[in-house]
């Protein structure tokens, strides 16, 4: 009696079809860093928060953030002297220069800036006080790629 080549095939298929796009989908809903990130500040800044891609605002507010680390919006965020530097360093050389988004904002929070606002006036103040979004800070919530700096709209996913 001949075997079946049915359960063969079907691993094989398994194997160079599925588990292939099976890994692309963990690998691509895995943290990332932010390219050209310091080491540092993928440590630091995303282990309270999704750490902030430097163009979302200008050197004022990045300024202004990092010189207020020991009273980070409740929270004292203090780094050492080294981190401290290098992270305002490239904050600063890759923050927003023109525009909106360069401008100062109270507080110095991107969430309370004329650019973020504009860009969410169509979410309900409801959104931002849901569980699964908790505040306009928590970028992640909607934003699949903002551990990597992607803010593209078409991957907006609000949560129920």
């Amino acid at each position: 009696m001949k075997k079946s080549a049915f359960p063969q095939r079907a691993a094989l298929a398994f194997m160079v079809c599925v588990l292939p796009a099976l890994l692309l989908l963990v690998h691509a809903q895995a943290p990332a860093s932010i390219k050209g990130a310091p080491a540092s500040f993928t440590a630091e800044c995303s282990s309270c928060h999704v750490a902030y891609a430097p163009f979302l605002t200008g050197q004022a507010n990045w300024r202004g953030i990092m010189a207020g680390l020991d009273k980070h919006y409740g929270v004292d965020a203090s780094l050492d002297d080294k981190s401290q530097h290098d992270i305002s360093a490239w904050l600063l050389a890759n923050a927003a220069t023109s525009g909106r988004r360069a401008a100062a904002s109270p507080e110095f929070r991107i969430s309370r800036s004329e650019w973020f606002i504009r860009k969410h006036s169509e979410v309900s103040a409801a959104v931002w006080k849901r569980a699964s979004v908790k505040s306009a800070s928590n970028c992640a919530a909607c934003h699949i790629g903002a551990a990597r700096g992607d803010f593209d709209e078409d991957s907006v996913r609000i949560p129920k």
